[in-house]
């Protein structure tokens, strides 16, 4: 069994037993460094210095499934340099399947400085000119390795740019093609688009492709062009597609909001002293699709209580991470989340 550090965080990765009793999770997208500020609440020109965390939405997601004791796959492309070797390898480290991670000796890895500052808001700087995960190309997409797949993740920033535009989508049609459950998480980044236009347009071109989607309040005001995030009738009637399985939307510490086409509800979140909030959205979605691979059928997106129940545990995925820096190194194991769970209810 996995040691539990000081921090909550794995310190012995060994979990081949409970991957017996889980489907392969395939994500798609980016791969890159982030800096984050060694103190918090400034800006990133304040901040006196960072700290060096792997990171990546899809990544992210890939190495929070893992951790809980699911099988992740990633697809993806960095830099044939010191930093894309080391991502590989912290991929690795994590039993994440790498096959389908590709070099380009052409291009750097990504580079993304984040912060939240005092007034709340998060502040991003990327350095992508372009990156390696920019370049990645439909003939080096692992067919196979999405063909084993039970569920296929993906964000939208993949969709940004050719020729990685065109491999992500030939992805999703393999992936659609095999019988996969699509997630996606929009993952909004406006300093990566030409344009919000072309932001909005590119997140809801591949929207009603999807079975799974989780947002935030913030994508949601974006893509209804204003409205209230608040209103279910906003979220039923403009983002809800007849495809889909599950709609998610996430409220940082006050936890989520789920509509299915059975059912609609809402799960608190728990407290915590957040210190980084960064990768707090990819161990949620780390959370509810690790519960999803591992069980034996779909019944949770037709009963409401199993779902709930899902739902808690990725809750307390996310608010575990934003209590210690970075992304990849805050995500938490399944020993972590049960001993959380074990003292909540014990207060």
């Amino acid at each position: 069994m996995a040691q539990i550090t000081p921090s909550g965080k794995s310190g012995d990765l060994k979990q081949e037993d409970n991957k017996k009793t889980s489907e392969l999770v395939v994500c798609l997208g980016e791969l890159l460094i982030d800096f984050v500020p060694t103190v918090g609440r400034v800006s990133l020109a304040e901040a006196p210095a960072f700290k060096k965390a792997p990171g990546g939405a899809p990544a992210n997601v890939a190495v929070g499934i893992s951790r809980l004791g699911g099988s992740s796959a990633f697809i993806g492309k960095v830099g044939k340099d010191e930093f894309g070797y080391m991502l590989s390898d912290i991929l690795k480290q994590n039993f994440v399947d790498t096959s389908g991670v590709q070099f380009d000796s052409n291009a750097r890895t990504a580079l993304a400085f984040v912060t939240l500052r005092a007034d709340g808001e998060r502040e991003f700087l990327f350095f992508r000119n372009p990156s390696a995960d920019m370049l990645l190309r439909e003939s080096e997409i692992d067919k196979n390795l999405i063909q084993k797949a039970k569920i296929f993740h993906y964000g939208s920033i993949s969709l940004i740019h050719e020729p990685c535009k065109s491999a992500h989508l030939a992805a999703m049609r393999i992936a659609k093609d095999s019988g996969c459950i699509l997630s996606y998480d929009p993952n909004l980044r406006l300093a990566l688009w030409p344009s919000a236009k072309a932001a909005h347009k590119g997140i809801m071109s591949v929207w009603d492709k999807a079975d799974i989607i989780k947002i935030n309040e913030e994508e949601i005001t974006f893509l209804t062009g204003g409205d209230d995030p608040n209103d279910d009738n906003v979220v039923l009637k403009k983002l809800f597609h007849p495809n889909l399985k599950l709609l998610i939307v996430t409220e940082g510490s006050e936890g989520c909001r789920y509509y299915t086409k059975k059912f609609k509800g809402r799960v608190a979140g728990v407290k915590v002293n957040p210190i980084d909030t960064t990768g707090a959205g990819d161990a949620f979605v780390s959370g509810i699709l690790y519960s999803i691979s591992i069980a034996s059928d779909q019944s949770i997106f037709q009963e409401e209580e199993e779902l709930r129940k899902a739902l808690r545990f990725a809750n307390i995925c996310g608010a575990i991470t934003v209590t210690e820096r970075g992304a990849i190194p805050a995500l938490p194991n399944k020993e972590a989340v049960a001993q959380f769970m074990l003292e909540a209810t014990t207060i």
